[in-house]
């Protein structure tokens, strides 16, 4: 077993990474003076994961199926984990993404016995014909709560309008036709596949230590030999599929979702993703001018955001929120965007992003839930975290101008649900 330390002195933080003889990744961030402690494990199979290599051929499985396990993985044959989780008061919880899955729970006490939880609920798949036909109808109940929000369609029509082939714009939950093919079988095949220990990986922060992780984790994980497993994707052309699609809702103010479409060939590096989120603050956080003026002009409320969207495959930087004239929104943005590359980037602007986005990613590192996020989405995306708060700090003007050039605005979609 291999422990690295990883410190930062100029944050103050320390954390620790160790490869588990099991085969699993354990990022362990002490945080002294805490007195909750949060836990989460995870593995890089998402909704966008329905095909793959393993060493026998390609596989094929519906959509829908990793929503699908994580239902799944709760019950085991001696119950449920949620009913084991209300004996110790964490509280408890798992999601399914586009790209990857994880289970979690947060505690102020008996921290053994919920981390001995949550590793049993990952490593004891418990899955037979009666079990898996009794979730369709609960997870078809799911399904069309999601078709009745209006939210989660504007989304998925703006997905459905950027990408021709990728399943990002396929729903996370998969369609009642989809999840009716889903099968023992082809459930422990993907468990096989990607909830090998070698694939996964556990954060935990807090108040906790090393050596109490690491004694819980001998205790309850066998050593495994390691699952070759290889994601598949389609061809995608970096062209949106259409600009724009509309659909009616019985909404009271119109919503939407405006999508650019970005080059998706990796996923970008600590310095790629600083320049993004210092550019995306300057041009659209409510300090912008473009902010100003959409407020000013009645356009939208406090509802408007951004959010850089990315894994594998696809990427996007998306803004949405609620207004009278979706339309006229889009071509603001669109504007102020080409207007601010023909022109170029202000330096006190810049200056004062970048001290902004310094100063909230500093913010996050208070929260024992955002630490242990960011640390498995950054290693699932090949990142460190201290790496990402060093490349705000280098970050300049030239480099974050070289961002805003790879943002082409007319590759873009805009998804609108208006009232009926």
């Amino acid at each position: 077993m291999q422990v690295k330390e990883h410190v930062s002195e100029k944050l103050n933080e320390k954390y620790y990474e160790i490869e588990h003889s099991s085969g699993l990744r354990i990022f362990i961030h002490p945080k002294e003076g805490y007195r909750s402690t949060y836990a989460i494990i995870g593995t890089p199979f998402g909704s966008i994961n329905t095909e793959f290599a393993l060493a026998e051929g390609k596989v094929r499985v519906p959509d829908g199926i990793a929503h699908y396990l994580e239902h799944k993985l709760f019950e085991s044959e001696d119950g449920d984990a949620f009913a084991k989780y209300a004996e110790t008061g964490a509280n408890a919880n798992a999601y399914t993404s586009f790209d990857k899955t994880c289970y979690l729970f947060n505690c102020t006490e008996q921290f053994e016995k919920s981390l001995s939880i949550l590793l049993e609920l990952v490593t004891s798949p418990y899955f037979t014909e009666e079990t898996v036909a009794k979730e369709q109808g609960i997870i078809g109940q799911e399904i069309k709560m999601y078709e009745d929000s209006p939210e989660w369609r504007v989304l998925f029509n703006l997905l459905g309008a950027m990408y021709h082939n990728h399943p990002v714009k396929i729903d996370i939950a998969g369609s009642i036709e989809s999840i009716a093919e889903i099968t023992p079988e082809s459930l422990y095949t993907c468990y096989n596949s990607y909830y090998n220990l070698h694939n996964m990986a556990l954060s935990v922060v807090g108040n906790v230590e090393v050596d109490e992780v690491l004694k819980i984790c001998d205790k309850y994980l066998k050593d495994q030999k390691k699952a070759e497993v290889e994601s598949l994707f389609p061809s995608e052309p970096y062209e949106i599929k259409e600009s724009f699609v509309k659909q009616t809702f019985p909404v009271a103010v119109p919503i939407f979702n405006l999508g650019f479409k970005l080059k998706a060939q990796r996923l970008h590096n600590e310095d790629e993703l600083a320049n993004l989120d210092i550019l995306l603050f300057m041009l659209a956080s409510s300090t912008s001018p473009m902010y100003r003026e959409l407020m000013d002009k009645g356009l939208i409320n406090s509802t408007f955001s951004y959010e850089m969207f990315e894994g594998g495959g696809y990427s996007a930087i998306i803004f949405s929120g609620e207004s009278r004239d979706p339309e006229k929104v889009a071509e603001i943005i669109r504007a102020y965007f080409d207007k601010v590359k023909a022109e170029g980037l202000d330096e006190k602007d810049f200056a004062d992003a970048k001290k902004a986005t310094y100063g909230d990613a500093l913010g996050s590192l208070n929260s024992v839930e955002t630490i242990a996020n960011m640390l498995e989405d950054f290693y699932f995306s090949k990142r460190k975290i201290f790496n990402y708060y060093d490349a705000i700090t280098n970050a300049t003007l030239d480099k974050t101008m070289n961002v805003l050039k790879e943002i082409d605005t007319r590759n873009s979609a805009l998804s609108v649900i208006k009232g009926e």
